[in-house]
């Protein structure tokens, strides 16, 4: 079982990797030139969130994400 200073200790590693990330695919992006309107809704949960809940979810002993 992974405690919550783990959880909070991983949970920093990812959000400043997301945040060196973003900066970086926001610098290399191509501009969308096709004229259609794209949505830039703001989430609920950030990127780094969702990604320290699927990492911990693929290091526990669920199989099954509905019983996590």
């Amino acid at each position: 079982m992974i405690s919550k200073d783990k959880v909070t200790d991983i949970f920093c590693i990812i959000d400043e990797f997301d945040k060196n990330f973003a900066l970086e695919l926001k610098k290399n992006l191509l501009p969308v030139t096709d004229g259609k309107k794209h949505r830039n809704r703001k989430t609920s949960l950030s990127d780094s969130e969702i990604m320290t809940i699927l990492l911990l979810f693929h290091f526990g002993s669920y199989r099954n994400f509905k019983h996590y």
